[in-house]
């Protein structure tokens, strides 16, 4: 598998890399201890060095704590602080104990602080001095908290939504990345699996074990009519999921893309062969689609009204 620069960082990362929430079992149901090691051993054949966890993803840590090993310094490791009552300081001394590692290369607030919260920048900084972790994230969603962000001096990488379905808010940070020079990792490329081509109008899923299962009808209706229209691209790219996974990668200031891997099947599926490159007539193409569909939009304040009233109803 190919590499590129994490940022600044001097770390190269593989441009595709094993995402751990789905195999801690907590939110896209069960995975059998074995087939999670199987799942992670496989990725590392196929040349993928780069995980990406959290505190909260199930049995995620603990499993990965299993895994590494005898191979810890072929893997970079991320992980996350997502708000626990012990606070950063503690949680990330009870990560590496799960983990058995002495250090995180990368460690990310699992959302942009702002106000008090801001204060964590500082303790992640003493967590960097200590050695305890290499580099400082912040897991994000939209442009506003990517500036905001980067207003902080310490930031190494921004993990980001990046997919068919979200150019924002990595479209228009651009320039400001670039002059950053931060590192960027993607995620939810496959919007909910919707961009593979399995699921459509009709699917549904586990309550029990599933987030997905908390979707309302017309979420799943309105995701199944947006995803399919990227099939038009088919004879450009191969077929839907190849579409999905080469557009994050196609934008340069990307360093890997992070993609959830159940079993071996998906990693094979998603961490197997090389995306094809995508032109730029097929990104103009794409782009034509995205404008057609209103995704990527900044939404006005009326439109974010009526979409919350429409699901209030039960409209689709």
């Amino acid at each position: 598998m190919r590499t590129r620069p994490l940022g600044r960082t001097g770390l190269a990362v593989s441009e595709r890399g094993f995402g751990a929430w789905a195999i801690g079992g907590a939110s896209y149901g069960a995975v059998a201890t074995d087939v999670a090691l199987d799942a992670l051993a496989r990725a590392e054949e196929l040349g993928c060095n780069f995980v990406d966890t959290a505190a909260v993803y199930g049995e995620s840590e603990a499993l990965l704590g299993r895994f590494l090993p005898g191979r810890r310094e072929r893997w970079i490791v991320a992980s996350k602080y997502s708000g626990q009552p012990q606070g950063l300081t503690a949680l990330v001394d009870e990560q590496l104990q799960r983990l058995r590692t002495d250090r995180i290369e990368l460690y990310q607030i699992h959302w942009a602080p702002r106000g008090r919260d801001e204060a964590l920048y500082e303790e992640l900084e003493r967590l960097r001095r200590s050695g305890k972790i290499r580099f400082v994230g912040v897991s994000l969603r939209s442009a506003g908290d990517v500036a905001h962000v980067l207003r902080q001096p310490g930031i190494d990488v921004l993990q980001m939504p990046v997919s068919l379905l979200d150019p924002e808010p990595l479209r228009s940070s651009l320039p400001l990345l670039r002059s950053r020079g931060v590192g960027v990792i993607a995620r939810s490329a496959l919007r909910g699996g919707f961009l593979t081509g399995k699921y459509g109008a009709a699917s549904r899923f586990d309550a029990a074990g599933d987030q997905r299962g908390e979707w309302e009808a017309g979420r799943i209706a309105e995701l199944a009519h947006q995803a399919a229209a990227f099939d038009e691209l088919s004879g450009e790219t191969g077929n839907r999921l190849a579409t999905a996974l080469a557009y994050p990668l196609s934008f340069a200031e990307v360093s890997t893309l992070i993609l959830s891997c159940k079993d071996r099947a998906q990693v094979d599926a998603n961490l197997g062969a090389p995306p094809a490159a995508l032109g730029e007539a097929a990104l103009g193409r794409i782009e034509e689609l995205q404008r057609a569909l209103g995704v990527g939009e900044r939404p006005s304040v009326l439109r974010r009204l009526w979409k919350r009233a429409r699901g209030l109803l039960g409209g689709t």
